[in-house]
């Protein structure tokens, strides 16, 4: 995707044909928001650009994936609410679901994503 908008799309992960619903937030305003206020995210969220995140105020615990500018993943963790990720220096974007569902979407540092606008 060459500029990037806020709103709905569709992730792919590797060679998986199966489509994850996304939410891009690629404004200053969304980025800011991210899943604050929320219970849980059906899916994923792409911030858009982003090197790191916290969860302050958050109500429950997120997976995170830093991705390059290629959205190839560099490194996956979770995080418990109230807590300040570590910014990784090549991430370029970074992608959040809800604890555990990365691991089951077979997400790990190395697989590339794929973003598909709908």
């Amino acid at each position: 995707m060459a500029h990037w908008q806020d709103g709905p799309a569709a992730l792919r992960v590797g060679t998986d044909p199966a489509l994850i619903p996304l939410e891009v937030a690629a404004s200053y305003r969304a980025r800011t928001r991210g899943l604050l206020g929320r219970d849980g995210i059906d899916g994923a969220m792409l911030l858009t650009p982003a090197a790191s995140v916290h969860t302050f105020r958050m109500r429950f615990a997120i997976d995170v994936a830093y991705l390059d500018r290629d959205l190839r993943v560099l490194d996956v963790v979770t995080m418990a609410p109230g807590r300040l990720g570590r910014p990784r220096m090549r991430a370029r974007h970074v992608l959040e679901a809800a604890a555990g569902a990365m691991a089951g979407w077979g997400l790990a540092a190395g697989t590339t994503l794929a973003v598909d606008t709908v």
